[in-house]
């Protein structure tokens, strides 16, 4: 695992290679974005722009969800994985919202959790993208990365990965280290074929260095 200076090196390797990491997901407020969220599970972001474009034209409110029929919202969303369950936590959100928050997305990381098709990451995307609340949202490309680089264990959970993080990064860096660790792994350490030949966290990472050795005894 590494230690503090070889973590503080990462981040700030990250930092500097991509500098304007931000949320990818088009939202114009937190409506918006905890739906736009909700979708992307198992989904990339680009499809779920696609698809937000035309639904957040028609449906600008969580009665707006709730006035059509499951079915039509369903087509609405068809191209995303998982739409049928999609559309039925979206409605099952909606009506959260205006039973119980007035309409309002809660800031409370716990509340959002209470919400239909919202978990712990999707959470922590919320309070940090739209209220501006620290957090570090685990989604694939960080777990990845994380473990890649030995900045945790690989048998270690999704949960056990974000407190280390929550650990040895320090608070007021948490969303921006999420944003620039979601697209280090996104555009750079890829699932498949990472780019360990010009990586300049290569020397530091357990995984990149077994990759190397093996393209080399090839």
């Amino acid at each position: 695992m590494l230690n503090k200076a070889q973590i503080r090196y990462c981040l700030d390797e990250m930092g500097r290679m991509f500098p304007d990491a931000h949320c990818e997901l088009n939202h114009s407020n937190p409506f918006e974005l905890v739906i736009a969220v909700a979708l992307s599970a198992q989904c990339t972001d680009a499809l779920v722009n696609k698809v937000t474009k035309n639904l957040f034209e028609k449906y600008k409110s969580p009665e707006d969800f709730l006035s059509v029929p499951l079915e039509e919202l369903q087509q609405d969303i068809r191209s995303i994985g998982l739409y049928r369950n999609k559309a039925s936590n979206i409605q099952k959100l909606c009506r959260t919202l205006i039973d119980q928050y007035g309409g309002i997305v809660p800031q409370d990381r716990d509340e959002l959790t209470n919400l239909a098709g919202v978990g712990r990451k999707t959470a922590n995307v919320v309070v940090s993208v739209a209220y501006g609340i620290p957090a570090i949202a685990v989604d694939t490309h960080v777990e990845r990365v994380s473990k890649r680089l030995g900045f945790c264990r690989w048998k270690d959970s999704v949960l056990e990965v974000e407190k280390t993080l929550m650990r040895k990064v320090p608070e007021d860096e948490w969303s921006v280290t999420h944003h620039r660790m979601i697209f280090f792994g996104r555009y750079h350490c890829k699932a498949q074929n990472p780019q360990c030949e010009v990586c300049p966290l290569l020397e530091l990472c357990r995984e990149g260095k077994k990759r190397m050795k093996g393209k080399q005894t090839e």
